[in-house]
């Protein structure tokens, strides 16, 4: 599948699907889960241990 054809068929722009995999830290969260969407996968918030976050720091 090239990056062509996957943005194709996710209905996205090349442009985004190489800023996608480059790991571009500003995309839109809808692009990625249309993206995602041809996979089965969904991208969403996910609760946190605030706990384990600050202990890390």
């Amino acid at each position: 599948l090239t990056q062509q054809q996957l943005a194709l068929k996710a209905g996205v722009g090349l442009r985004f699907i190489r800023d996608l995999e480059q790991g571009k830290k500003t995309l839109r969260m809808d692009k990625v889960n249309q993206v995602l969407k041809l996979f089965g996968q969904e991208l969403g918030p996910v609760p946190i241990d605030r706990d384990r976050l600050l202990s890390e720091n």
